[in-house]
């Protein structure tokens, strides 16, 4: 068996277990694991009561070994309560550090926008860069780190919006939606009346093989001609009518790295346009600004990721 046909094997082993909970759903969890194996981090944007927090935790509970931490973000959450705080030991004479919840391998940032400015802020070197400066200090959290944070779109009072900086963190911005279909509908019922918790479902992998995973990802191959499709995807973000702040070469790394995991989950050893497409808008859509104009016509990221997608020439043989 090939490696990508073990990397496509364990894939949908995940997303299968993942599946058993997030019923009706499964291009939504195929993302959110396409966005952990390529080392990025996720926000989760959509209305109270979509299993915005289940998703995470039913992640986190697929990989044994992998240590979980959860922060309730409130206006009066300090940035010391994220990344850790400087104690005096007075039987050693001396200041030690003692851990916040971001040490560890998968942080569920619950209600992020709830948080303050400056809180807000105490994620973005650890998302950037896996570490904590203390005191001039790094320190490195576990590896791997995937920040899986949530946010409600719909209601601003008590809200802090993340400035474009923070938005730029996460890898992918998806939505869940309600079911779609009347039997997922009762599935989700039946869950809630037998109390059934995403911490009651079994690991299917250890954390040795999700590093591994990630290693996979990292060597995957991308020909030069899809680094040229994707760098021209970004640039015309850039010059579009409808755009005041386009992606950044950060995005499109993203972008890239991103459908190097699809690829391999589709147990391919190669990259195509179809990856890149299928990544593009979860990618892209939280990383561009549109005018004042293309807002009061109410257009959106993702159909201004439509018209990029739609003029973009393709490379050929992809």
């Amino acid at each position: 068996m090939s490696d990508a046909a073990i990397f496509q094997r364990r894939f949908e082993a995940l997303a299968a277990n993942v599946e058993d909970f997030i019923r009706g759903k499964p291009e939504v969890v195929r993302l959110a694991l396409v966005c952990l194996l390529a080392e990025g981090h996720l926000l989760i944007e959509d209305v109270p009561g979509v299993a915005k927090t289940s998703l995470a935790k039913a992640i986190a509970r697929s990989i044994a070994g992998a240590e979980v931490k959860r922060i309730q973000f409130t206006p009066d959450l300090l940035p010391s309560d994220v990344t850790g705080v400087q104690v005096y030991d007075q039987g050693r004479s001396r200041f030690e550090f003692r851990q916040g919840p971001v040490f560890t391998h998968i942080l569920l940032g619950d209600e992020i926008n709830r948080a303050s400015p400056k809180t807000q802020s105490a994620l973005l070197e650890v998302m950037a860069e896996g570490q904590v400066t203390v005191d001039g200090r790094p320190i490195p959290v576990p590896y791997p780190f995937l920040c899986i944070a949530t946010q409600n779109p719909v209601e601003h009072q008590g809200t802090y919006a993340l400035p474009e900086a923070q938005l730029d963190r996460f890898m992918m911005r998806i939505s869940i939606g309600y079911p779609e279909n009347l039997a997922d509908e009762i599935s989700i019922l039946s869950y809630g009346v037998t109390r059934r918790r995403p911490d009651e479902l079994k690991s299917v992998m250890e954390l040795d093989d999700l590093r591994l995973m990630i290693r996979a990802v990292r060597e995957q191959r991308v020909a030069d001609d899809l680094r040229e499709y994707v760098a021209r995807l970004v640039r015309a973000t850039r010059v579009h009518p409808d755009v005041e702040l386009g992606v950044s070469p950060r995005g499109g790394i993203a972008m890239i790295t991103a459908a190097q995991a699809y690829a391999l989950a589709a147990g391919r050893p190669y990259v195509t346009a179809d990856d890149v497409k299928a990544v593009a808008v979860p990618v892209l859509n939280h990383r561009l600004l549109l005018t004042p104009e293309a807002r009061i016509q109410q257009r959106t990221a993702e159909s201004v990721l439509g018209d990029v997608l739609a003029t973009a020439p393709v490379p050929a043989g992809r």
